[in-house]
């Protein structure tokens, strides 16, 4: 008798312990499908031309402003020069122009009749001529100037340099991207919890993050923003434009996974956060509600 009293207790605090794990959970979320995210800007030269200078190291921290790498600026510098030589042309066309309209002018107010109205029509047609030419020659000389400024590339803000492949002598093209800089003030948590999980939710609740890499330093954080969409698995186009459709059990309902963007509120400085690596995160619903 003594035994069934004894396995009635043990069973019945079993349930309670069961119960009071699942009430906690249902109150507090958590899940260990979490990630480090950061902003990673990709750094993209806009002229083309042979890198000539690299400032910068594989997995280094680099300033706002700092520069990065340098292509061969002497096409540039030539082009630049080129279109200076155009501009005061220009201007000495124009300053011939306008003199030419002047003695013109004066001539016509002096004795009327000695310039005819088609030359004095004429002269003024050469002056707005060449405004326009002179004009059109400052243009390409900011362009040339903002090529030759475009061949030093430099940080557009604090950040980690990461997979750095580029050498000194290679050939960069225009607009490919070159080399990845993740944003230093942009690491945030984001964490896949289940639909269920979600009611109650709200911007601004607390949130536990602890970070595989270390598990004896959990974080605060605050949910930041819940998604409002995810990808259609079901439906997609095939390779033979048939919808992919995948074979599911009726009587079974999967809970989607939808992502929640978490706000660190303190790193301590002994915690480097690195993009892609692993997080557990627990909401604490409860906290404010």
């Amino acid at each position: 008798m003594f035994r069934y009293i004894i396995t009635t207790i043990i069973a019945i605090i079993a349930a309670v312990g069961i119960y009071t794990q699942y009430q906690h959970y249902t109150e507090n979320p958590w899940t260990r499908d979490g990630q480090v995210r950061a902003h990673i800007i990709q750094i993209t030269p806009r002229v083309t031309g042979p890198v000539v200078n690299i400032n910068i190291d594989d997995n280094s921290r680099v300033t706002k402003g700092d520069l990065l790498f340098e292509i061969d600026p002497s096409l540039y510098q030539v082009a630049l020069d080129n279109a200076l030589a155009k501009q005061q042309q220009a201007q000495a066309m124009l300053d011939k122009a306008v003199n030419e309209n002047n003695r013109a002018t004066e001539l016509e107010k002096r004795k009327q009749g000695t310039v005819s109205v088609l030359d004095l029509n004429n002269f003024d047609n050469a002056v707005q001529t060449a405004k326009a030419n002179l004009a059109s020659a400052k243009a390409v000389t900011e362009e040339a100037q903002l090529n030759l400024a475009f061949t030093k590339i430099y940080a557009p803000t604090d950040g980690f340099i990461t997979n750095l492949n580029l050498r000194e002598g290679a050939q960069v093209v225009a607009n490919n991207p070159l080399v990845a800089l993740i944003d230093e003030n942009s690491f945030w948590i984001e964490g896949f919890f289940k639909e269920t999980d979600l009611q109650g939710v709200e911007s601004g609740d607390n949130a536990l993050v602890t970070l595989m890499m270390y598990p004896d330093a959990p974080l605060h954080a605050k949910v930041d923003s819940i998604g409002y969409g995810i990808a259609k698995s079901d439906g997609s186009t095939g390779n033979t434009l048939l919808p992919n459709v995948n074979p599911n059990f009726q009587w079974i309902r999967l809970a989607q996974r939808i992502p929640v963007k978490f706000k660190l509120e303190s790193l301590p400085e002994n915690i480097q956060l690195r993009v892609g690596t692993t997080a557990s995160v627990k909401i604490e619903k409860t906290a404010n509600h």
